[in-house]
């Protein structure tokens, strides 16, 4: 099988793969105790933390540690919200953010808060202007933005939103899962989210930064760790398997360019050899190893299981509700085609010849599914 989901979860690292196995023997003790074990996993975790402090360009006691990307968001946007819910309660958000982001907003509004969505072009991106002027808007409290679209790859504008924002008074969380590790992390941002499996890292490692001198109170219990932003015993294994995973892959930048390359080339041949269909996101401005398009007269559910056996593992849809087979909330809000859709996403070390045979097999799957429907192409 050749997988081709990275934009879900790359797989471990070497480097990763080591530090975990060494960390298993040396970081299993409570790092909050005094004891000799207890003071190793303590250095651990905190070597740890500034290695992923320095490659996200933050300060070592501004990062805490949490179980997921996803948790990192829910913190990031409600706990933030908590901390300046005298500023006022409007949130804004972007149209396509993650659905993590969706989520936390709606449980927001259900509390009694104002939520303002910012639609996006066709591309994908929201217009900077838009986005600022929602948050001038007063008693705006706090403003999400995604680096990258997870489903089309699409670059968001942050500089000029974090202007905007920084203008206003009103701090960004920016959810940088899909680029951290890949592109270097913009500046601007009071609240940064990131996912360590999207680097290579293990699975149930979460980055939560927020900013000295950004208002915010977590809306969990009390807890003395990870800076009483995140309740819970750390995972310094894997913590630290974390770190060395991300610093590998910042050192990788020549690799993420020539994956940029394999995904022109997809996306040029795919809109080339197949009749009816949409190539999505921004063709320039976007994440180096994604690529989406849209098949018409094309059952997406079809076209994943024919791929399979066909050797390749890719998503469809959107990333977080393609089981559901429901149309993804990003494709809709940029307008575009949503049938019969493709996410390829390559990690780490694609080869030329894996693409290749992906782009020869893709169009005579697409033509068999459309004879199935009684559609000729």
């Amino acid at each position: 099988m050749v997988y081709f989901d990275a934009a879900s979860t790359e797989p471990l690292r070497p480097q990763a793969r080591e530090a975990l196995l060494e960390a298993l023997d040396a970081g299993w003790a409570d790092p909050a105790r005094l004891y000799g074990s207890a003071r190793r996993a303590r250095l651990s975790l905190e070597q740890a933390r500034a290695e992923v402090a320095e490659e996200l360009g933050a300060r070592p006691d501004e990062i805490s540690f949490t179980t997921s990307g996803t948790q990192a968001v829910h913190l990031g946007v409600l706990g933030t919200l908590h901390g300046r819910r005298r500023t006022g309660r409007h949130l804004v958000v972007g149209a396509v953010e993650h659905s993590s982001v969706l989520h936390a907003a709606g449980l927001h509004e259900r509390a009694g808060g104002s939520v303002e969505t910012v639609g996006v072009s066709r591309t994908g991106a929201v217009l900077a202007e838009v986005f600022a002027a929602a948050v001038a808007a007063p008693g705006t409290a706090l403003a999400c933005l995604q680096t990258a679209n997870h489903e089309v790859g699409t670059l968001q504008p942050i500089t000029e939103v974090a202007a905007a924002c920084r203008e206003a008074g009103v701090p960004l969380l920016v959810d940088a899962a899909q680029t951290a590790g890949r592109l270097p992390v913009p500046g601007g941002w009071s609240v940064l989210a990131a996912s360590a499996h999207k680097w290579g890292g293990p699975a149930g490692v979460g980055v939560l930064a927020v900013r000295k001198g950004t208002r915010f109170r977590s809306p969990l219990p009390e807890d003395e760790r990870e800076g009483r932003r995140v309740p819970g015993f750390e995972n310094v294994p894997a913590i630290v398997a974390a770190a060395a995973a991300l610093r590998a892959s910042a050192a990788e930048r020549d690799e993420q360019a020539r994956l940029s390359k394999l995904v022109e080339r997809i996306r040029d041949t795919v809109a080339r050899t197949i009749p009816d269909v949409e190539v999505i996101g921004d063709p320039a401005a976007r994440a180096p190893h994604i690529v989406t398009f849209s098949c018409l007269y094309v059952e997406g559910e079809a076209l994943l299981g024919e791929l399979d056996k066909a050797g390749f593992s890719v998503s469809s849809g959107s990333s977080c509700t393609a089981s559901t087979l429901r149309p993804s909330h990003v494709l809709e809000a940029m307008g575009v085609l949503t049938h019969g859709n493709v996410r390829v996403s390559l990690p780490r070390g694609t080869s030329v010849t894996d693409v290749d045979r992906f782009l020869a097999v893709l169009p005579d799957i697409v033509r068999r599914i459309r004879l199935e429907a009684g559609v000729s192409s």
